[in-house]
């Protein structure tokens, strides 16, 4: 429990750290790289991530390591990671070759990019195709470690990651990098990463991978499940990664800096609340192995609340202050960020506090079920996103992802409760249900003041609301929503650290 503890101290650390420093550097990047540079920025990292996947091995990798270790097999597991990474090896090389054939079709695709920039966005491609080839056959270590529990290491490891990026990103771009900085930082950072992680798994000596095994019945396994995730992966690919090659089609570059924008706030959300998530496989694994349903309903519902907390935060303030923080932070000629962002954010806080139950389903091995939820996702997605990109632009795009995350979750819980038999009305009741009355009620008396108490404008005004929020926000979900046992998890902390000073 150590483990997790620190680790999901040290994510939040890394997030925080991550969110505070990239939304500092953010506008002065875009300003110093140009609003359309920064778009086919963002469009190349599309195009790249929308081929680029692990085919489903990395969740096959944590699923399988973590059942076998709970056997107290690790010969199983040596023999398990030797045929993964072949597999990994073959699949690089078809990356790569779909990756070059890609190239040659570029002018042909992106037909409304200017000469100028189809040569940058040309010269971005080819470095982060390089980079996704190399580093490709070492996706599997997080899988490696998470297994093994060393959430500290892990952690650290993507601590470094964000902190490397920064210090690198804003170096070149005083000193002139541009556009191709970018990149090149982002590869060179992943590329040290991956050298760390291979020394975390050299020295605690975790695995001794046998190369030279072979298996079908492992290898049947292996891929049964595997095949499902890659089904899930591509229907993922079909939101965010294609959004800026459908808008590409209908808008200029800059309305694709707009969506990357609001895909970044997204994911700064997304990170902060799926943070400790991926540490709770093998103990799911566990229970799942036990049989035991109320106690997987009941880690569900504890993990559920504290991300509701947290994801209700960020929601509710961007609601009630978030128009005006992009007006400050990024300036005119953005105003369509607030509600493109909003459209995208507002989903995770229906979806996010039940990723518990994605671990479940993964744990058991029904990815199959999860993956019919993603492709009708997916497929809602690219019939609506054609006309809603086309009359509204990019915040028509944005609506067709928010409906489409909408079904996806509705569907899930239905898979939860039918198929895993997890009582998926008992889950909203103890979490939501229990939660979102003191959200209304801060949301409804931030809007009130933001109307008719008239404040200083710009930074100053901005970080007085910001208080106001925040304090009015802690203050009634402490006495309104937060039980006994959750206020000592954040009490007790406290509590020791004033004891040692």
């Amino acid at each position: 429990m150590n483990q997790i503890k620190t680790g999901a101290i040290i994510s939040y650390i890394a997030l925080f750290l991550n969110v505070v420093i990239g939304l500092l550097y953010t506008p002065w990047m875009i300003n110093t790289i140009g609003k359309a540079d920064y778009g086919l920025y963002t469009l190349a990292m599309s195009v790249i991530s929308l081929f680029v996947f692990d085919f489903g091995l990395g969740s096959a990798i944590t699923r399988f390591v973590s059942k076998f270790l709970a056997e107290e097999r690790q010969d199983k597991v040596d023999s398990l990671l030797g045929l993964v990474f072949k597999l990994y090896l073959l699949g690089d090389l078809v990356i790569l070759f779909s990756l070059t054939i890609i190239y040659f079709f570029l002018s042909q695709i992106y037909q409304g990019l200017t000469l100028e920039e189809m040569g940058n966005f040309k010269i971005v491609y080819i470095i982060a195709s390089l980079f996704c080839v190399i580093s490709f056959p070492f996706i599997p270590l997080n899988g490696i470690i998470t297994s093994y529990e060393k959430f500290i290491q892990l952690k650290s490891c993507d601590l470094l990651h964000k902190l490397i990026v920064v210090v690198l990103m804003t170096g070149c771009l005083i000193f002139g990098g541009g556009l191709f900085s970018l990149v090149i930082v982002n590869s060179v950072a992943g590329i040290v990463i991956i050298f760390l992680k291979l020394a975390v798994l050299g020295r605690a000596r975790l695995t001794a991978i046998k190369w030279r095994y072979w298996d079908k019945n492992v290898l049947k396994s292996v891929l049964s499940f595997s095949v499902w995730v890659t089904v899930i992966q591509l229907a993922q690919r079909c939101i965010f990664n294609i959004a800026p090659s459908i808008l590409a089609a209908f808008a200029t570059s800059s309305a694709i800096t707009i969506l990357g924008i609001a895909i970044c706030l997204e994911g700064y959300t997304f990170s902060f609340a799926n943070a400790i998530n991926g540490m709770f496989l093998p103990k799911v694994s566990r229970m799942v192995a036990s049989g035991n349903r109320d106690e997987i309903l009941n880690l569900m519902t504890r993990i559920a609340r504290i991300q509701i907390y947290i994801i209700g935060l960020i929601c509710v303030g961007f609601i009630c202050i978030g128009r005006d923080f992009i007006q400050l932070w990024l300036g005119n000629g953005y105003e369509e960020v607030y509600v493109c962002a909003l459209l995208i954010i507002l989903p995770s806080f229906l979806q996010l506090p039940q990723e518990i139950g994605n671990t479940t389903v993964i744990a058991e091995g029904k990815v199959k079920l999860q993956a019919y939820a993603f492709m009708l996702m997916a497929a809602i997605n690219l019939v609506l996103s054609y006309p809603m990109t086309k009359y509204y632009g990019v915040v028509g795009l944005c609506g067709s992802i928010m409906i489409a995350y909408i079904v996806r979750t509705i569907m899930m819980d239905y898979i939860y409760y039918k198929t895993l038999h997890i009582n998926i009305i008992i889950f909203f009741i103890n979490s939501y249900l229990k939660i979102l009355p003191s959200l209304l009620f801060i949301t409804a008396i931030c809007l009130l003041f933001n109307r008719y108490y008239i404040i200083q404008t710009g930074w100053i005004g901005f970080i007085i609301k910001t208080i106001a929020y925040t304090s009015c926000y802690l203050f009634s979900i402490w006495f309104l929503a937060m039980n006994k046992s959750e206020k000592e998890l954040f009490s007790v902390p406290i509590k020791k650290i004033l004891k040692i000073r």
